[in-house]
C-alpha cells in the first residue's frame, strides 16, 4: 500500500547534494593544517657542529646535551655535575650508549669532561652529535 506524499518524495530526491559537504571536509583540512603548524615543541636550541665523516647511530642512547651557555642538560633536565655523574652510573648499569650533542660555541672543556665521565664509568659507547652538511 503506497500513500501519495511517499511517492512525492521518492521522485523528488534523486541525487544528493554534496557541495555543501565538499566545503566542511576543505574546511577542516584547512583548521588541522593551520592548527598544526603552531604546535610548539618545546626543546633546547643546539647548532650543531658540520662533519663529512659522520655516521647515522641508529641504537637508543642517553642524550646529554650542551648549550652554547656550557649548561648541561641529561634527557631535556638541567643537571649539574655530581647528578650527572649519578646519571651516568645509572646508565652503566643499563649497559646504555651515550650520544653527546654539543653546540658551537660550547665549551671543548666540558663536552672533553663529560667523555671523560662516562668512559671513567665504564659506558663503552660515546657519540657526539654532528650535522653532514
Amino acid at each position: 500500500m503506497r500513500f501519495k506524499r511517499h511517492m512525492k518524495l521518492e521522485h523528488g530526491l534523486k541525487q544528493i547534494d554534496i557541495a555543501p559537504l565538499i566545503d566542511v571536509v576543505f574546511q577542516l583540512i584547512i583548521f588541522f593544517m593551520l592548527t598544526s603548524s603552531f604546535v610548539m615543541q618545546p626543546g633546547i636550541k643546539v647548532n650543531l657542529p658540520k662533519a663529512v665523516t659522520s655516521e647515522v647511530v641508529k641504537s637508543q642512547n642517553i642524550e646529554v646535551l650542551v648549550s652554547g651557555e656550557n649548561v648541561t642538560y641529561f634527557d631535556g633536565k638541567v643537571v649539574t655535575a655530581k647528578e650527572l655523574k649519578a646519571l651516568l652510573k645509572q646508565a652503566e648499569k643499563r649497559n646504555q650508549s651515550i650520544l653527546i650533542k654539543a653546540d658551537k660555541r660550547a665549551s671543548l672543556g666540558r663536552v672533553v669532561e663529560i667523555w671523560d665521565l662516562a668512559r671513567d664509568f665504564g659506558i663503552a659507547q660515546v657519540n657526539i652529535a654532528t650535522n653532514q652538511e
